[in-house]
């Protein structure tokens, strides 16, 4: 095996030992960025020098025992929207082509206290305001998205070119592209991590958060990033928080009797049913819930989302329109149309949302469900077509199962259940109550530790079709 294939636990396991060097480490990792990033194109920019520097520098501080944690000396990247002192932050946008930050985002000053290292900022769908990072390739299947918009983020952990990533998540931008890569992503509770020096969507959606390979992985990169103020206000121990490694005894699992399960694609459905039984049988009680308000979900995200961000870029939006690509353009200019009253009225419905749903946990421990009900669409694909005949855009898809854990701040974790026949990864998410991440990542660990965790991509070139005689796939270095 070699160094970049590790998890970030494996990686720090045998760094604590000695058996294993960050300069070493950092290298492999190098090394298969510059294998698959032709291929991937998961990075806006890398920072191999300055990695370098860092993994020697960490591996002088271990060797004199002044090891900071498990983070130091692992090699990580971090979506182009997080601010990097000296390090150009563009938000993968022509407005900010350029702009180079003089001081670090909160989250990315805490990870460098922490000794990580940054091997490159990751590719972002503009501003995040979109679901397919279109400068990305999916590593399982380079013809398909690799979702958004923390698609770099999530295609550079799948192939092994980061150890770790961190990506940000308004309408589900971190568990969407997990979900269609086959990595862990974890959205904290609202609040819980620092978005200080993060390019914003819409402030009281947006979320930081890690995606990583494995649920335990994600749980160190939390404890590294959270707002440790906000971390007291967790609510009280219980015993889901406190359960030994493969029990799920007692953990109440609600199973969503609609919504969750309307309009997915078969295969998705299957996997996620498979997982929950496979939940069960590790202790689990499995209740049927109804998920309250849910048709008044997309209306309230919209209704947030689409002014905060109009609002955001007012600035730049009347003065330069021309430098935006025409997606994100065109929803900018939608959203100075949307009446003041309509912002009210969605804040109003999310007070409401927030109370059903606490209701609703107080009765099961957490949700488990899709992520997204379809796998990763093909590039340049519109929109799916679902078993009753009707048809929906693919990101009004993908955004549709991760909403109601942005409009209510409740933290969600993603991670892998299977694959459909084509081998693309299928993803579940477990919906917790507010500042109940350990809870999420206990279950989730237990899942993953019955299963296994999923591999990490092949990256390779398609076949070309029977007779085709074009050439194959060349990523576009940009």
């Amino acid at each position: 095996m070699q160094p970049y294939e590790l998890s970030l636990t494996e990686a720090a396991g045998a760094i604590g030992d000695g058996s294993l060097s960050p300069v070493e480490l950092t290298d492999s990792v190098l090394a298969r960025l510059a294998d698959t990033e032709p291929l991937v194109s998961a990075y806006a920019a890398v920072t191999a020098d300055r990695a370098r520097e860092e993994a020697a520098a960490a591996e002088r501080e271990i060797a004199a025992g002044r090891r900071r944690g498990p983070l130091h000396g692992i090699p990580m990247a971090l979506k182009d929207l997080i601010d990097t002192a000296g390090v150009e932050t563009a938000a993968g946008s022509a407005v900010r082509a350029g702009r180079v930050p003089d001081r670090d985002a909160t989250v990315a000053a805490l990870l460098k206290q922490a000794g990580a290292v940054l091997v490159g900022k990751a590719h972002t769908h503009e501003f995040a305001y979109g679901l397919t990072t279109p400068q990305t390739r999916n590593p399982r299947a380079l013809d398909r998205v690799p979702g958004g918009s923390s698609g770099g983020s999530a295609a550079a952990v799948a192939a092994g070119s980061a150890t770790f990533a961190l990506g940000t998540d308004t309408g589900g931008s971190i568990r969407v592209p997990a979900a269609l890569t086959g990595t862990v992503g974890l959205k904290p509770t609202y609040g819980l991590v620092s978005g200080e020096g993060v390019a914003a969507l819409s402030w009281s959606l947006d979320h930081v958060g890690p995606i990583t390979r494995t649920v335990r992985d994600a749980a160190l990169v939390l404890a590294a990033i959270a707002d440790r103020g906000t971390a007291g206000r967790a609510p009280e121990d219980g015993p889901e928080h406190r359960r030994r490694d493969g029990d799920l005894r007692g953990l109440r699992v609600g199973v969503p009797a609609d919504y969750y399960f309307d309009r997915v694609d078969p295969e998705v459905a299957a996997a996620v049913r498979a997982a929950l039984d496979r939940m069960a049988g590790l202790g689990a009680r499995l209740v049927d819930v109804e998920i309250p308000l849910h048709r008044y979900v997309q209306a309230v995200h919209w209704g947030l989302m689409v002014p905060e961000a109009t609002a955001y870029h007012a600035t730049h939006l009347g003065g330069a329109p021309e430098l935006y690509g025409d997606d994100v353009r065109v929803l900018l200019e939608a959203g100075a149309l949307l009446p003041a009253v309509d912002h009210v009225r969605a804040q109003r419905a999310r007070t409401l949302l927030r109370r059903e749903w606490g209701q609703l946990l107080g009765r099961v421990d957490l949700i488990a469900a899709p992520t997204v009900p379809a796998t990763a669409a093909l590039t340049g694909q519109q929109a799916f077509t679902w078993p009753d005949g009707s048809a929906e855009s693919v990101a009004d898809a993908y955004v549709r199962l991760s909403a109601p854990a942005n409009v209510t701040g409740l933290p969600a974790l993603s991670l892998p259940v299977g694959a459909d026949r084509d081998g693309l990864p299928i993803g579940m998410q477990l919906i917790g109550r507010p500042y109940g991440e350990a809870a999420l990542l206990a279950a989730g660990d237990a899942y993953e530790q019955a299963v296994g965790p999923a591999p990490l991509a092949e990256v390779r070139q398609p076949a070309p079709p029977a007779g085709d005689r074009r050439p194959a796939l060349v990523a576009d270095p940009s």
